[in-house]
């Protein structure tokens, strides 16, 4: 599960693009409770969700040239130059070169070999997110792909990140963790494309997950507010209550209230 003890590998930054800033405001705003401050005009009108003051994701507004309303994961390295070379190397593409964001760390945008785009985020002044794994914000991210064999070699040569399967009902699932850290620090899976008829449709993707108290609640409420049900709120053993979703504008995201740790 995330927290903010970020480490190299680990996603550290989340956000938005989204084709009405102001209405995904309103909406992530109604349904977590986010309050969307601009980044000031110097930022070209992207700005920060926070929750009771600390800072949960980014967003701006997005043109349809730039592809549609989707969140992207960004995880944390100490080099994004080296990172994008090593990004190429292993079949992917480099969207948006590593640039400078105002003296807060180093951006950019990539995809791996599946086309999936995903962001890197060396810290500079801002490490990532001030808040990870609790109600209202980013707790888990999940790699909907064609093969995972290919996805782990990519992100294992990019980012160092290492996979283990783990137990699941019906099978394994497998999770993600940064390099050398093992499986109490795992903050991810990568599931298989053909196995969810759900994202099959959609193709491939990073899907974020957000802590919440009541799910069932939760869905209704983004009903009401003009998002989709993509995944109703089933139980899963060991891992908790879930569903899968939309905002009013297209972009993906499921909630989760995360099953009590097995000490």
């Amino acid at each position: 599960m995330l927290t903010t003890r970020f480490v190299d590998g680990a996603p550290n930054w989340i956000d938005v693009g989204t084709s009405d800033i102001d209405g995904a405001a309103a909406f992530y705003g109604a349904l977590f409770g986010w309050r969307f401050a601009s980044a000031g005009p110097e930022a070209g009108g992207y700005g920060f969700f926070q929750l009771d003051g600390k800072t949960v994701a980014g967003g701006m507004q997005t043109m349809s040239e730039q592809g549609p309303p989707a969140w992207t994961v960004y995880f944390r390295t100490p080099d994004a130059d080296a990172t994008a070379q090593a990004a190429e190397r292993a079949h992917g593409g480099v969207v948006f070169a590593p640039m400078d964001v105002l003296g807060e760390g180093t951006m950019a945008i990539l995809t791996d070999e599946a086309a999936v785009p995903f962001g890197l985020w060396q810290p500079g002044r801002t490490e990532g997110v001030d808040l990870a794994g609790d109600p209202g914000s980013l707790c888990w991210v999940e790699l909907y792909t064609p093969d995972i064999a290919a996805a782990a070699a990519f992100y294992h040569a990019t980012l160092g990140l290492e996979t283990f399967a783990a137990a699941f009902p019906g099978g394994t699932y497998t999770c993600l963790n940064p390099a050398g850290l093992g499986e109490d620090a795992a903050f991810g899976g990568i599931v298989p494309l053909a196995d969810d008829p759900v994202e099959a449709r959609s193709g491939a993707y990073w899907l974020p997950y957000f802590e919440v108290t009541d799910v069932d609640g939760l869905v209704a409420r983004a009903q009401e507010l003009g998002g989709t049900v993509r995944m109703p709120a089933a139980d899963v053993k060991g891992v908790g209550r879930l569903a899968r979703l939309a905002d009013p504008y297209g972009a993906r995201f499921a909630v989760i209230k995360s099953a009590p740790q097995q000490s």
